[in-house]
């Protein structure tokens, strides 16, 4: 069996004001997408992110103080999440781990209703080289999504990002068109792998609440006021070369009470500008397949 390719392999280096043009709908400059993030987390196992330290830095099980953090989430901020993005007229990508499906269904249904997208995110929250099974865990996921859908998932977000040297293959072979794993551009990427093309959409480790609220803790209103300035750089840049933005979002931090209303405003701001396209992953997707043809 020959090795995997490494990431340089998978791709061409492609400086993006040497590329053709790729026009949006309508003339548009700029696709916007939101992805909602919900996970499964068990109260048996160490949390995957953390609010509280253990007390006198000792690891303790069950960790429910911090399983309860995610777990608000779920029961409470999912739903501003869902309501600030209907009244912004808009549609998300729900990116969720297979055990979702069966733990939290009322969530699946409800991003189902509004029209939401659905991708598939690790069958429970943990890192990609943790299984022992990747495949299997991928074609679990990928089955989950297809029994409560009714379809499966074309698109693929790792828990945490993570993706061994094989991940792109696997994804490819049980029936992934797109990942959101590669935040190596603005505009989608062709991957090369054993089984066929893997397109990268564009997704963010910047405009990602992850990074902004649970890691790097800025206030509230981070969210709103580098939403701004990430967008009016890409919608300006969009006139030469189009540029895809993506929002990322967890019910347990944007979907809190203190930071909701900043969420709002960013939708606010960007569709009160012309030459937006609010898109899902898919509809990208279907976007660059068609105006990349050769």
């Amino acid at each position: 069996m020959s090795e995997p390719m490494k990431p340089r392999d998978r791709i061409d280096y492609s400086a993006i004001v040497d590329r053709p043009p790729l026009p949006l709908p309508d003339g548009g400059r700029i696709a916007v997408w939101t992805i909602v993030n919900v996970e499964h987390w068990s109260v048996d196992n160490p949390m995957p992110r953390t609010v509280l330290p253990p007390p006198r830095g000792k690891q303790l099980l069950p960790d429910l103080p911090n399983w309860a953090w995610h777990e608000y989430g779920m029961r409470v901020g999912f739903w501003r999440l869902i309501e600030a993005i209907e009244s912004a007229g808009l549609r998300a990508t729900l990116a969720t781990n297979g055990a979702v499906c069966t733990s939290y269904p009322r969530v699946i249904e409800a991003a189902l209703g509004a029209g939401w997208e659905i991708m598939g995110h690790g069958f429970k929250q943990g890192p990609m080289h943790a299984l022992e099974d990747q495949r299997q865990a991928i074609r679990d996921t990928v089955n989950a999504i297809k029994e409560i859908a009714g379809k499966p998932p074309r698109g693929w977000e790792s828990p945490g990002l993570t993706e061994t040297f094989e991940t792109a293959d696997l994804l490819v072979e049980e029936g992934i068109e797109y990942v959101a794993d590669w935040v190596l551009d603005d505009q989608p990427v062709r991957i090369r792998t054993s089984a066929g093309p893997l397109i990268s959409v564009p997704y963010t480790v910047e405009l990602n609440d992850i990074p902004i609220s649970a890691l790097q803790q800025h206030r509230s209103d981070e969210i709103l006021r580098r939403g701004i300035d990430h967008f009016d750089r890409l919608y300006a840049e969009g006139a030469e070369h189009t540029r895809i933005m993506a929002i990322s979002l967890h019910p347990f931090l944007t979907g809190a009470p203190h930071r909701i209303k900043y969420l709002e405003q960013l939708y606010d701001y960007v569709g009160s500008k012309p030459g937006v396209c609010m898109m899902t992953g898919e509809e990208i997707l279907d976007w660059f397949l068609d105006v990349s043809k050769t």
